[in-house]
């Protein structure tokens, strides 16, 4: 039996294709959502409730942190759910699966690799290193599987623009149009995780998902356009003193400023290391985008 703890996008996915290769799953998140299969257990708890996630867990092979805290509320929020997974997996002798990103880099100057230094400076940076550190130096079997920005419906930029698009209307970003920016589809994060958690080879070290060759966030949105039947989008990026008077008000954008140097600046993730130790490989854009826009048509509907 797997839990996953988490049912946005990612945790979605995972207990989905769990359960499609025969592997009875629970899925827990507050509200007890998830998707439907009969050997699929949606279970409503809180992932902070160290004792609680414990019972949850009882039996499991492995735990995916799939979790994702509200972007205001990383600091608060992280560190006791960080905590009851890892006490779960070590009470259960589980793999801790991470789902993770590239914050922990902080700003840098040239492709990420595994090897790109824990360098963040921002806050949320520095919570998800203490969150790896933290299971690293609990003596239980783990990885992290870092992803760049979603391609994916929700939480990215196909989400911001895509309603515009669909109008006809121009769609404003917070970021530049035309940098090179590494993406990754939600599918491949999805499957780097399963893959790795059962391969001894991944455990105490962090991965980085296959993800195709940079793109801007143009080029993404054109092929979005393209894939679905859409005239070429129309897209501006705000000015940085708008991004900034916004934080005044609205909490996404005034957490956006600290980490607003991934999306004006070449942002470049490496990740043939997984490739070449596990073969895994990204899932051709067009074929992202298609699942994509599915998706976002099934949730409109």
């Amino acid at each position: 039996m797997q839990v996953i703890v988490g049912a946005g996008a990612v945790g979605s996915i995972i207990a989905a294709r769990l359960a499609e290769f025969g592997e009875p799953v629970k899925i827990v998140s507050r509200s007890g959502g998830g998707p439907a299969h009969p050997l699929i257990e949606r279970v409503a708890a809180d992932a902070a409730d160290a004792a609680a996630l414990r019972r949850i867990a009882a039996g499991a092979t492995v735990i995916y942190n799939c979790v994702n805290p509200l972007y205001h509320a990383w600091t608060t929020d992280w560190p006791p759910i960080n905590d009851a997974l890892i006490r779960a997996a070590a009470a259960n002798d589980a793999v801790l699966a991470i789902t993770g990103n590239l914050y922990g880099y902080g700003p840098v100057t040239g492709p990420m690799t595994e090897d790109t230094p824990l360098a963040a400076t921002g806050r949320k940076g520095r919570v998800r290193v203490a969150m790896w550190r933290d299971a690293l130096g609990a003596g239980i079997r783990t990885f992290e599987a870092r992803a760049s920005d979603y391609i994916s419906p929700t939480s990215s930029i196909i989400e911001m623009a895509l309603p515009a698009m669909r109008a006809g209307t121009t769609a404003w970003l917070p970021g530049a149009l035309d940098v090179p920016h590494s993406y990754t589809y939600i599918g491949d994060v999805a499957d780097t995780l399963i893959s790795l958690a059962t391969d001894e080879r991944a455990w105490g070290r962090a991965w980085h998902v296959p993800s195709p060759p940079p793109m801007t966030g143009r080029s993404l949105l054109d092929t979005v356009a393209r894939v679905a039947g859409l005239p070429a989008p129309r897209l501006r990026s705000y000015p940085a003193a708008a991004v900034w008077a916004a934080g005044l008000t609205d909490k996404f954008a005034k957490e956006f400023r600290e980490v607003r140097h991934q999306h004006v600046r070449p942002f470049v993730m490496d990740s043939s290391r997984v490739t070449a130790t596990f073969g895994l490989t990204h899932t051709p854009v067009d074929e992202a985008v298609r699942s994509v826009l599915s998706l976002s048509s099934a949730s409109a509907g």
